[in-house]
């Protein structure tokens, strides 16, 4: 709902470059919107019944389209995701830096904190955060009515905002100019879908009460940005530089005075948390393709809060990405938004048509027509927004769909080739013992040696200490250690000309032991205070990740505790 702070305003910056006379379509625009949303809002209502597990247009195509039209409808629900939060917090700075303009120079940086402050309440939990939104929803739709309600019953404007007309080249009305406004204010139509993709965060009974949130939905969403077009076209508003359109709305209806900020600070706060849907919805589609083994599996895991925050998180960063790259501006982002949207649509409503000529169900006719209509429609909405949009920055989601496709597909594949080398499903052969050798990489005798040699040797009893002899080292006198300390455990002294531990070491093991079992068994001091963790020498690290990357071998830290450093 808080869409109709930049849909409106998407509209009438298109319109405003042929003057009073393009402005005049405000209305008509608005209606074709309107007639999209209604029968968006129907088909949804379809998926939500077909598919009460969630995954929308995802779960839709993995069931009826297959697998790559299935990850395509996946990728542009993700970056749909993605430009909701960073769409939504820009429109909120919008609003305030309209109220407050001395704020206009930090906008970045309100935009950040916003982005964190959504992201932290997100992580305690959908519930949670579904209370703390419910209170800004209801001021701001009932803001949103007084304004539609006043602006009617007003003859003439209360007051006019002040500020330069933003500056643009003149263009003749025609239908270009009326298909490029209806594409930028379709950006009104996002979040439709969030709704058939977290049916499972809704209570029972859940595909009910999914139904009819989305019905209420749609019915409030038509109803503002038809009421907002009316007074743009009454008011007869054009695009001021530094404030927003619903600014211009609000202070004409209900001029400048308490009335105006109270709508100007709801519409903030609801903004910044409208990106809801998109940490509502997204994280549950990420776990979906993770369980699907299309992205990694930790998307998959919840936290103790029931969140799954690795989706939360990576919301969050790539929000962040795309808010300091556009420098905060709504209208940068708003031109990238429709065109995934518009894909999702498409899929879930063509992957509907099919689910309903195979079930049959009763009503099966009509429901596959109005999927079908909405199908062609959306396709042709897509479409046309991509053309309009192309040169304004689409370009950049053109290429991410496809990207996110292949990246998703590259996934999908790593984890079946380590199904197929696990052979997950089959049964293995009976485990059998094998001869395991221990080797225990030494560089001094000294109490991390000891406790080392003794994990070893509490292992196997074929234990091996490796030395790597670096150069100007005296190897005779590290033998006279050695032997004084009497071990009872085998030496090898590894000769090296270069001052590396890890790599004369790791070519032993491979060279030496390629038939065997083997455990290296690694010492080190473990400070207890953090930032001297950093002290200690590198060869450790190196020599862990060598081994494994370079063998099959096991491998096992033992740390001393430097109590009292």
């Amino acid at each position: 709902m808080a869409s109709v702070a930049y849909g409106p305003e998407a509209i009438v910056l298109v319109l405003a470059t042929a003057g009073g006379a393009g402005l005049g379509f405000t209305v008509p625009v608005t209606l074709a919107i309107a007639a999209l949303l209604a029968v968006l809002v129907a088909s949804y209502r379809q998926v939500i019944v077909a598919f009460p597990n969630g995954g929308g247009a995802y779960a839709v195509a993995r069931a009826h389209l297959g697998r790559r039209t299935s990850l395509a409808a996946a990728a542009s629900l993700i970056i749909d995701y993605v430009l909701n939060v960073a769409v939504s917090i820009a429109a909120g700075v919008a609003a305030l830096t309209s109220a407050i303009p001395g704020l206009l120079p930090y906008t970045v940086w309100i935009c950040l904190a916003i982005l964190v402050g959504v992201t932290a309440i997100n992580l305690r939990g959908i519930a949670e955060s579904a209370r703390a939104f419910m209170l800004p929803t209801v001021i701001f739709v009932g803001s949103i009515a007084v304004v539609i309600v006043a602006g009617l019953l007003r003859s003439h404007p209360a007051s006019v905002a002040e500020g330069a007309a933003v500056a643009s080249n003149a263009h003749t009305i025609g239908i270009l100019l009326l298909l490029k406004a209806f594409s930028s204010g379709c950006a009104a139509l996002t979040g439709v879908e969030a709704i058939a993709n977290a049916v499972p965060d809704f209570k029972a009974p859940k595909v009910v009460r999914a139904q009819r949130a989305e019905v209420a939905l749609g019915a409030l969403l038509g109803t503002m940005l038809i009421g907002l077009s009316i007074l743009i076209a009454k008011f007869s508003l054009h695009p001021v530089e530094g404030t927003t359109v619903l600014a211009q709305l609000t202070e004409a209806a209900l001029g400048h005075g308490i009335g105006y900020y109270v709508v100007q600070f709801a519409t903030v706060v609801l903004l910044a948390l409208a990106a809801n849907t998109s940490y509502g919805g997204l994280p549950t589609l990420l776990r979906i393709l993770a369980d699907d083994n299309c992205l990694p599996h930790r998307f998959a895991m919840k936290s103790h809060r029931d969140v799954y925050r690795y989706g939360v998180v990576t919301l969050g960063i790539a929000a962040g990405v795309l808010l300091i790259g556009a420098d905060g501006n709504m209208n940068a982002l708003v031109p990238l938004f429709a065109i995934g949207v518009f894909v999702g649509f498409t899929i879930a409503q063509a992957g509907l048509v099919r689910h309903w000529l195979l079930d049959k169900q009763s009503g099966w006719q009509w429901r596959a027509a109005l999927n079908g209509f909405g199908c062609i429609l959306t396709f042709v909405a897509a479409i046309v927004t991509t053309a309009m949009k192309f040169t304004s920055g689409a370009w950049l989601v053109v290429l991410a769909l496809p990207a996110l496709v292949l990246l998703m597909e590259r996934i999908r594949n790593a984890y079946t080739r380590i199904d197929n080398r696990v052979q997950r499903g089959a049964v293995p052969p009976i485990p059998a013992p094998a001869g395991t050798v221990v080797v225990v990489p030494v560089a001094e005798v000294s109490q991390v040696s000891r406790e080392a040699l003794c994990a070893g040797m509490s292992i196997g009893s074929d234990v091996v200490a490796v030395h790597v002899c670096l150069p100007g080292e005296s190897t005779t006198r590290f033998t006279r250690e050695w032997d004084d300390w009497h071990p009872d455990v085998r030496l090898v002294l590894l000769d090296h000309t270069d001052a590396e531990i890890a790599a004369p070491i790791v070519d032993y093991v491979r060279r030496e032991f390629a038939d065997r079992r083997v455990v290296v068994v690694i010492g080190e001091v473990d400070a207890p205070r953090p930032w001297r963790r950093i002290l200690p020498s590198h060869h450790v690290a190196e020599l862990d990740r060598l081994l494994r990357k370079d063998t099959d071998a096991l491998v096992c830290h033992v740390r001393l505790d430097a109590v009292g450093v």
